[in-house]
Order: structure tokens, then sequence, then C-alpha cells
């Protein structure tokens, strides 16, 4: 499944509201982001996305935060293909090796857990090209209006 089937499935699933959002938002595209799988049954998505120089740390690797907007860029898309529209209430970052510009990407798999009323509980494993675990992510997003369904 490409990126732009991805993106068409977002938009399907948010209807006539699809103009509220910008699909994908413009923080995905200036870290060019790449959706790489997305499977609904396991509620699994996959993302890639480049080691870039302006986001190095004063230690030569990616600063911490771009590491977590990364899996945060993971998250919502996966949310908004599960379920109604929701924001991140909560992001815990876990992190294991430095990311270092030879790695060239990371990517981040991100697994839908379960739904709880209004919180969607999600886990993701970052890794670098190799597969090595570089960080691992848990998240709690809160669904903007209950009385959206999927």
């Amino acid at each position: 499944m490409s990126g732009d089937d991805i993106i068409e499935i977002i938009s399907k699933k948010l209807g006539q509201k699809k103009d509220r959002y910008m699909i994908p938002p413009p923080v995905f595209i200036t870290m060019k982001g790449e959706f790489i799988t997305f499977d609904l049954e396991d509620g699994v998505l996959k993302t890639k996305f480049p080691v870039q120089e302006q986001f190095l740390n004063p230690f030569r690797s990616l600063q911490g935060g771009i590491v977590a907007a990364a899996v945060d860029n993971t998250f919502g898309p996966l949310s908004m293909l599960v379920a109604p529209p929701s924001v991140t209430r909560r992001i815990e970052m876990k992190y294991s090796s430095p990311v270092t510009p030879d790695l060239e990407y990371i990517t981040v798999e991100a697994r839908f857990i379960k739904r709880d009323h209004r919180m969607l509980t999600f886990r993701a494993d970052v890794r670098d090209p190799s597969g090595k675990l570089l960080a691992k992510a848990k998240a709690l997003h809160w669904i903007l209006d209950e009385s959206e369904e999927d």
C-alpha cells in the first residue's frame, strides 16, 4: 500500500470533514516522512524518516525531540486510520541508542493497542535500517468528538 493510498483512506474516513485537516500535515512533509506499510487488521503503520543534518544536536545525533516527532507523526495518522480524529494527550519515549547521520534514516512501527471510550493507546518501535532498536514509545490519544463513529 503506497503513501497515497494511506492518505486516501484517511481522507475517505474523514468524509466531508476532510477539509478541516491538513493530510499529511506540514511537519510530516518538512521531516520528509514516508508511509511504508499499513495493516488495518493488526492496526500497524510503518513510516520512514531520513536523518537530516538540520535536526542534529551538538553531539551530532538526531535531537531526541525530532525522534519523538517522527513517532508522533506515525501515531497521528494511525489514530486517524483506526478511530475518529484524536489528539495526543501523553507520549513517553525511551531511548536506547543515538540516531547518527550514518544511519541515513529511521523507521517507526506504530501499533494500535486498544480503545477505551475516548482514550486510544499506542506503542511504537524506532529502528535503524538494519533493524536495531533505537527507541520505544507509548502514547495516549483523546478522541475529539465522541459522537463520531468509525
